[in-house]
């Protein structure tokens, strides 16, 4: 409890110190990892196990079952309007110690740069050109777990990221930034419940920013009614991503169910929860699954729902909207295969995203 008064109190202090501060800073560091967790509504703060937890939750790395996992996903974000890479690995150093690595790429391609469109008031379309603007993460993370004595031992883990974040529009900004997230579990022996909690940027993630025009470009910019940017310092404000999971097994059936609660601390957003300080985004997830030990086969189906938002009708009314999700999964041995389709119901738009990723197990199962 002293930990988490000490956390509250940071976050106030920051708040009072920060009012100009935008949100939804570094929001693509929050977009998901891993098909299975986008099939349940980005869930995954308590139910996360493998190598996908150095996004989720650090502390749930340290139950990689296996040596060495390697985990890859892209995502097709919004019908391909922009894509979301995913390239994560963990080692085991120990039985209940394990190291990972990640790296994240986010990036809108091909945008076309029309500032030199017109020249001396003519126009030539052989000088429009194109260019990306591209986020990246280099993320490295450490977890341990506690080494239960006997089988009614609770399990308990804990974990951190360390993170270098780079981001960069085209040739006329870079930015350069870091920050650190810290996880929290606990669950029982077998897996049947447990409880995480993932707290990102604790000391406040910053970006320092720095932009680049030539004059030919600051008087195109003006002209157009434009504002030139200046070169900066962007923070990203504390976030806490807390919920638990249920797991019902039956013969060769297997039910899980997770909930998770996204707290920001950047102000009013568009939430079910909210405040003038902290709003919060309930989320709601559940697997179905047929296990065949003697194969080493899984089959799993998933749904989710996430981004409970408020919103005005034509008529005047009010009402409110989610996000659904679904997935599938395969996993054959050490090899797993997820699929998942999200943002289909965001608000009727139709930019749904399609999520594929995938992990192996290389070495076996760690002593």
């Amino acid at each position: 409890m002293r930990y988490i008064g000490l956390w509250l109190l940071l976050i106030l202090s920051q708040q009072l110190s920060a009012q100009s501060s935008r949100k939804y800073v570094n929001e693509f560091m929050h977009v998901g990892a891993g098909a299975r967790q986008f099939g349940m509504g980005k869930t995954g703060a308590a139910g996360t196990s493998d190598v996908y937890s150095t996004y989720w939750n650090p502390a749930g790395l340290a139950e990689q079952t296996d040596k060495i996992q390697v985990g890859f996903m892209h995502n097709f974000y919004f019908q391909n309007i922009a894509n979301f890479d995913y390239l994560t690995l963990g080692i085991k150093s120990s039985k209940n110690k394990v190291f990972g690595f990640s790296v994240l790429r986010f990036g809108v391609d091909g945008i076309l740069n029309t500032l030199d469109l017109i020249r001396n008031g003519e126009i030539n379309y052989d000088r429009v050109t194109t260019f990306s603007a591209s986020d990246y993460a280099f993320i490295g993370t450490y977890a341990q777990q506690t080494r239960p004595v006997r089988k009614t031992d609770v399990l308990v883990s804990w974990g951190g990221n360390v993170k270098l974040i780079h981001r960069k529009v085209g040739e006329f900004a870079t930015a350069w930034g870091f920050g650190l997230d810290a996880g929290f579990k606990i669950r029982d022996y077998k897996g049947k419940w447990g409880f995480g909690v993932n707290a990102k940027d604790i000391t406040t993630t910053f970006n320092s920013w720095n932009f680049t025009f030539t004059n030919n470009q600051k008087d195109i910019l003006y002209l157009t009614g434009n504002t030139i940017p200046k070169n900066s310092l962007e923070l990203a404000l504390p976030r806490l991503n807390a919920g638990g999971f249920y797991r019902f097994t039956k013969n060769k059936f297997e039910l899980l169910g997770e909930a998770n609660l996204d707290i920001t601390t950047d102000g009013k957003r568009n939430t079910l929860l909210k405040t003038g300080l902290i709003s919060a985004d309930p989320r709601l997830g559940i697997e179905a699954g047929i296990r065949e030990d003697a194969k080493k086969f899984r089959l799993m189906v998933r749904a989710g729902v996430s981004q409970f938002q408020r919103e005005t009708r034509s008529n005047g009314t009010y009402g409110l909207t989610l996000q659904p999700s679904t997935g599938i999964g395969v996993e054959i041995d050490r090899l797993k295969l997820d699929y998942a389709l999200a943002g289909f119901g965001a608000s009727g738009t139709g930019l749904y995203s399609n999520i594929i990723s995938l992990s192996i197990g290389i070495n076996g199962q760690a002593k």
